[in-house]
């Protein structure tokens, strides 16, 4: 399933959460400002919760959120999308 296609919210998150975890510094960050610990993370990745927290960790810091959404080839809106989508705030 490609996000960048289908626009499906959790698969968006999914990506996201991976690209914030490839670089230590800001999965500490993450870590520290959620007050998750990695196994925590783990556990809750499939969680529309954790997948909302993801994108508005990324949404909370502007730098973060436009290099994840260039990376991902989406636009930084569609991310914030996605997470009122996760909160339910949203409809898909």
């Amino acid at each position: 399933m490609n996000p960048h296609e289908t626009n499906d919210a959790p698969t968006l998150a999914l990506h996201a959460l991976a690209w914030t975890l490839a670089d230590s510094a800001r999965a500490r960050r993450l870590l520290d400002l959620t007050g998750l610990d990695a196994d925590t993370l783990r556990g809750s990745a499939a969680s529309r919760g954790t997948q909302a927290a993801v994108l508005g960790f990324l949404e909370a810091h502007e730098p973060d959120l436009i290099a994840c959404a260039a990376d991902l080839d989406v636009k930084p809106e569609a991310m914030i999308a996605a997470r009122h989508i996760l909160e339910g705030s949203l409809e898909a």
